[in-house]
């Protein structure tokens, strides 16, 4: 017993370690550093726009000031809004489906009714104003935490240089350096000996500090479900039954073309083998034309195992473009194949800690093929960067090409199936091709399917 409580002790620990040096660690303290300003923004524009304009709205005249501001800011919560989730969606993986498109009615009564009725707008507004104090939360954990933490941990290499600048605290002159802030606030440490003793305090904040990021960062997105997703069951069911339609018409037309390929390709090699192998059986009778004519049965024999080695090749390739077999070792693995087999250079960059689910694997694996497929036959690229990054809850698969440029979406480079097959299983693909280049091409994918 005492064996297997040490065993299972053994792996906690280690990921309590690593936790400081792992990508999620980092993808959400930089969320916290970087939504702080953005939170700060947020609620500054939400609380002025309201409390003005609800000011202005008690007089007459005001009204006519107050209530067009109000309906004038609905635009831009939904901006901060969007901002948020674009953010936690690129760090976070937190994947929040955006609020239908704004439609203010015709005439200036509508557009103000559109406008102050917009239950999105105000469902961003209520975000942007609960979202600052977690925000504030998350830079007080970064700063005590995180920078005090590493600043505890190196603290005898920079007091040997500061240790001699006098400091004034509270009016008093102090020859050593203070940290503040920090986890446990103001020290004044005298002797190098002394700066020794914090190095414990730090390490102990900087394995604290990814956790406690962590809790911030999962009240943050339960604020961002709550306030920044659907508003109604009736807005996620159309969106399901959209990816759903996109789903059922994506495999019905997988099927026609495996049934069109075993038809047309396997299947008529077959018949071909079956008639040669009759006609061979024929020639090595005995009959009343005369002794069997093994010379061309030889012939038939042969010309139907190169008939069934072709028959084999393409029910191999069928197999293949249904789940590579390459992808049994990983999605890295298969698109290091992928990447060498280009016929353009490709410079691979992955960092995949954690499989995705199989569905997803195939997924990005068959978008990078034709991706790389199209910068060969559209872009006149000489080089190709892939990436492959998987964050928690989300796969990016981005592929950057120094090519001509100019692709678009309907264009009829298979961007546009690429984008519905990416969205049957709630992904989405981003396309920025300026003409001259560069094309880059995102693909953000659920980490499972």
């Amino acid at each position: 017993m005492a064996a297997r409580q040490s065993g299972q002790a053994r792996p906690a620990i280690g990921r309590i370690l690593r936790a400081p040096f792992t990508r999620r660690a980092w993808a959400e303290l930089g969320y916290s550093i970087i939504s702080g300003p953005l939170a700060i923004a947020g609620f500054a524009f939400t609380a002025v726009t309201l409390l003005v304009g609800t000011g202005l709205s008690m007089s007459i005249t005001g009204l006519l000031i107050g209530v067009p501001l109000v309906a004038v800011s609905t635009f831009g919560a939904r901006r901060l809004a969007g901002a948020n989730r674009a953010l936690a969606r690129g760090l976070l993986g937190e994947r929040v489906p955006a609020p239908p498109p704004l439609h203010p009615q015709p005439g200036a009564v509508g557009w103000l009714r559109s406008m102050l009725g917009d239950a999105p707008g105000w469902r961003a507004r209520g975000y942007l104003l609960l979202k600052l104090p977690v925000s504030l939360l998350g830079l007080l954990v970064a700063g005590w935490f995180w920078l005090g933490g590493l600043a505890y941990l190196t603290y005898p290499v920079w007091w040997e240089t500061l240790h001699g600048i006098p400091m004034t605290v509270n009016g008093v002159r102090h020859p050593d350096p203070v940290t503040n802030p920090g986890p446990i606030g103001s020290v004044h440490v005298l002797t190098l000996r002394g700066s020794f003793l914090l190095i414990p305090v730090g390490a102990v904040a900087l394995l604290a500090a990814p956790w406690l990021t962590h809790a911030v960062t999962a009240a943050d997105r339960a604020l961002i479900r709550r306030w920044l997703g659907p508003a109604s069951l009736a807005e996620r069911v159309h969106a399901l039954e959209e990816t759903r339609a996109l789903a059922v018409d994506d495999s019905a037309a997988k099927l026609r073309r495996i049934e069109r390929d075993l038809h047309d390709g396997a299947q008529a090699q077959l018949v071909a083998v079956a008639m040669k192998l009759g006609l061979a059986k024929e020639k090595l009778a005995t009959g009343e034309e005369g002794p069997p004519d093994v010379g061309r049965a030889i012939e038939l024999v042969d010309a139907a195992q190169r008939t069934a080695v072709d028959a084999l090749a393409e029910l191999r390739d069928l197999a293949r473009g249904i789940h590579p077999p390459v992808l049994d070792a990983g999605l890295d693995t298969a698109l290091v194949s992928l990447a060498a087999r280009s016929a353009v250079p490709v410079e691979l960059v992955t960092d995949i800690p954690e499989r995705p689910s199989p569905t997803i694997e195939s997924i990005a694996y068959f978008c990078a093929a034709e991706l790389l497929a199209n910068v060969a036959k559209h872009s006149g690229a000489r080089h190709v960067t892939l990436e492959a990054v998987h964050v928690p809850g989300m796969l990016r698969i981005r592929i950057t090409d120094d090519g001509v440029g100019g692709a678009r979406l309907d264009g009829g480079t298979g961007l546009r199936g690429l984008a519905e097959r990416v969205r049957t299983v709630d992904g989405r693909l981003e396309l920025h091709s300026p003409a001259g280049g560069p094309t880059v091409v995102t693909v953000e994918l659920p980490s499972h399917a």
